[in-house]
């Protein structure tokens, strides 16, 4: 494979846009307010051109803080910094100011490039402060700013590049630093994550293979998940591999608009987006009557049983053709009609929706992975799917499973370590292994499979040890409940924050049968005592999310600390 002879992500991108027809359409941006349409020789010409105003501002390895959502002048910032021989510091749109400036003095970046007014006005007060931070570069033009210290894109692109000025970066290599990319974290202040380009490279050759079986013409991918996140970060070097035209989403509330428009080959989600989206069908399909609800039944029954590749009588096998026809094909179409699999990623994704997916027409492939690991260690392969698992490891990601059950793993895709973080280093690599913090095995035919998380875990009063994740997928697998929260540690049962969906905000009662009907399911450590209903939901912006998605626990526990203290009182 090609993959194995480039040095670099910089490479990469150039011996794709040779093979490529420069006026070949490659980025696209939905935002009707801003609409962008690059081709492949806009967008090599304008890295170029970037990255001459950014060598001349940093030296080698020099970081540059990258806060834009995502749009096209990610991809060409991103590349440009690399090709500078700059070291990319991406950072999320939704952090506070407090978090910026945690982050800018922890990396120090010579250069900040920040996409627009709205997330520059988070960012000027520490700009002012930091002598260490030469030049300011803004997608959009923003006013009453020093002039000498900002340049605005625009400008930099109209500007006229010779030939001898395009820079050739020869000196990068495998092991060369690509980018320091933050966890987002569930508690704490994130750690800088140091990843190779090597190690970028290496995740790529997996996903290819992965990706392979699924392209037979140009494929298109619609870019959503925040470019900052490890995830869409090296999807977006995986699109590039493949030649991909790139679409990048308005925003989450356009998602399904921004589909029917794209008309993606492949799309890449966490599991909260398939949560919604296995509630939002089902709830539909639940209306159905008569004929279309048998068919939908068909549907769904001879789904599971093709998906775990369990044998089908002559009838069975000419009814899934039918419900193919009559089912699937209005399932596909209204995802563009030319998906081909969604890819999941970022967290656990529960069986029963995994199966329900595939079942109705939407092949899902659960992958596994961390930003230390670049962060995918393995993934599902198309044709053959095992849901409850999440695939053998990628080629050249060892893997193997500790005494205690903790995965470990070793291969170029694993992280050079934590910025400034020796001691936080040494803890989780161990002779070239890195302790996941992720419990798990292997079977038989090589899949991992997760089976529960060692940070997360509740240790009860008791010492029984209980996976919070487990009972809460459960829980928001009703479509009364949208968001939950168990907690316990070192209690003598457990209790759940639960946030209802709409329909069912005032009924109680409702709920209690929902949580009664699941502790029939779990064990006797497992089943929830006590739960209230929250009105406000857990999110992004009031900080109990993730940019991912996953419940910041410390956060949400201090915030309903009250709340919580009060279940264990009588």
């Amino acid at each position: 494979m090609y993959l194995k002879e480039i040095n670099s992500l910089t490479d990469l991108f150039f011996y794709q846009a040779e093979k490529q027809s420069p006026a070949s359409i490659f980025l696209e941006w939905l935002n009707p307010k801003n609409k962008k349409r690059l081709t492949w020789g806009e967008t090599s010409s304008n890295i170029y051109k970037l990255a001459k105003i950014l060598k001349e501002n940093i030296n080698d390895e020099d970081r540059c803080l990258l806060v834009s959502e995502n749009r096209p002048e990610w991809l060409i910032s991103d590349i440009a910094i690399m090709l500078a021989n700059g070291i990319t510091v991406p950072a999320y749109t939704t952090y506070t100011e407090n978090d910026y400036k945690y982050l800018i003095e922890d990396c120090q970046p010579s250069v900040i490039i920040v996409s627009n007014n709205e997330m520059h006005k988070k960012l000027k007060n520490i700009i002012k402060e930091k002598v260490f931070i030469k030049k300011v570069i803004t997608f959009d033009k923003i006013e009453g700013v020093n002039e000498n210290k900002y340049l605005d894109f625009d400008s930099i692109a109209k500007r006229n590049l010779l030939e001898n000025e395009k820079i050739k970066n020869s000196n990068l290599k495998r092991t060369s630093t690509a980018c320091i990319i933050y966890t987002s974290g569930t508690g704490g202040n994130p750690k800088g994550v140091i990843l190779s380009h090597g190690g970028i490279l290496n995740n790529l050759e997996g996903a290819c293979e992965i990706l392979k079986p699924l392209i037979d013409k140009r494929p298109v991918f619609l870019t959503w998940l925040p470019l900052s996140h490890s995830y869409e970060h090296t999807v977006q070097f995986a699109q590039i591999a493949v030649g991909a035209k790139v679409f990048y989403a308005e925003k989450i509330e356009k998602l399904l608009d921004n589909i029917s428009e794209a008309k993606p080959t492949i799309m890449t989600a966490v599991p909260r987006f398939y949560q919604n989206l296995y509630n939002k069908i089902n709830m539909n399909m639940k209306k159905a009557k008569g004929l279309k609800a048998k068919l939908i039944k068909a549907t769904i029954y001879l789904g599971k049983k093709d998906l775990l590749k369990q044998k089908m009588n002559f009838s069975e096998k000419l009814m899934n053709s039918i419900v193919s026809a009559l089912v699937r094909k209005k399932v596909k179409k209204q995802f563009g009609g030319n998906l081909k699999a969604f890819v999941s990623g970022g967290g656990a994704l529960d069986k029963e929706i995994g199966e329900f997916l595939n079942a109705i027409g939407l092949p899902t492939l659960q992958g596994y992975g961390l930003t230390e690991t670049s962060p995918v260690v393995s993934c599902n392969p198309i044709h053959k799917i095992r849901v409850e698992t999440v695939g053998p490891p990628f080629k050249g990601n060892q893997v193997k499973i500790a005494e205690d059950g903790e995965i470990l793993v070793k291969g170029e895709n694993v992280m050079l370590g934590y910025w400034n973080k020796k001691e936080d280093t040494e803890k989780v690599l161990k002779d070239g292994w890195l302790y996941t913090g992720d419990i798990g095995e292997i079977d038989s035919d090589g899949y991992l499979k997760i089976t529960d998380r060692k940070k997360d875990i509740i240790v009860s009063a008791g010492g029984d040890n209980i996976s919070p994740a487990k009972i809460e997928n459960q829980l928001a697998n009703s479509p009364a409940i949208d968001q939950s929260m168990v907690y316990g540690d070192g209690k003598n049962y457990l209790v759940a924050l639960i946030v209802p969906s709409k329909e069912f905000k005032e009924n109680k009662e409702k709920i209690n049968e929902i949580v009664n009907e699941i502790n029939k399911n779990l064990t006797l450590v497992e089943k929830i005592k006590k739960f209230n209903l929250i009105n406000e939901s857990f999110s992004i912006e009031n900080g109990l999310l993730t940019p991912t998605m996953k419940v910041k626990r410390n956060k949400v526990i201090a915030k309903y600390k009250n709340v919580l203290e009060n279940f264990y009182k009588n």
